[in-house]
């Protein structure tokens, strides 16, 4: 599979999962345009954009812009929500289960 090919645009976002071993999980997210509801996660999350735009808001109401290259840590229960992509955004995402 290569991460940098890029379905038609659908309506709602596509996970891939990549990689599931023991405690991790590695996905990719391709966005759209597509936001999202808020996610209050019992894993921890690391996030890097590979390509366009997205924009993380946390629940005190702060906001990261992430662009190409730009990598994100969410320990579990940090409550976000993906508040803005660009068409498109590539996510590698890497989950792990909080120790």
């Amino acid at each position: 599979m290569n991460v940098f090919q890029i379905p038609a645009p659908l309506p709602e976002q596509e996970w891939t999962e990549l990689l599931l071993e023991g405690s991790t999980r590695i996905e990719r997210i391709i966005s759209h345009g597509q936001t999202s509801g808020w996610y209050d996660q019992t894993e921890d999350e690391w996030v890097c954009v590979l390509a366009g735009e997205g924009e993380l808001e946390y629940a005190d109401g702060s906001r990261q812009r992430l662009r190409t290259g730009d990598t994100a840590w969410l320990p579990a229960h940090l409550r976000h929500r993906v508040s803005y992509t660009s068409e498109p955004c590539i996510w590698l995402c890497v989950f792990r289960r909080a120790e």
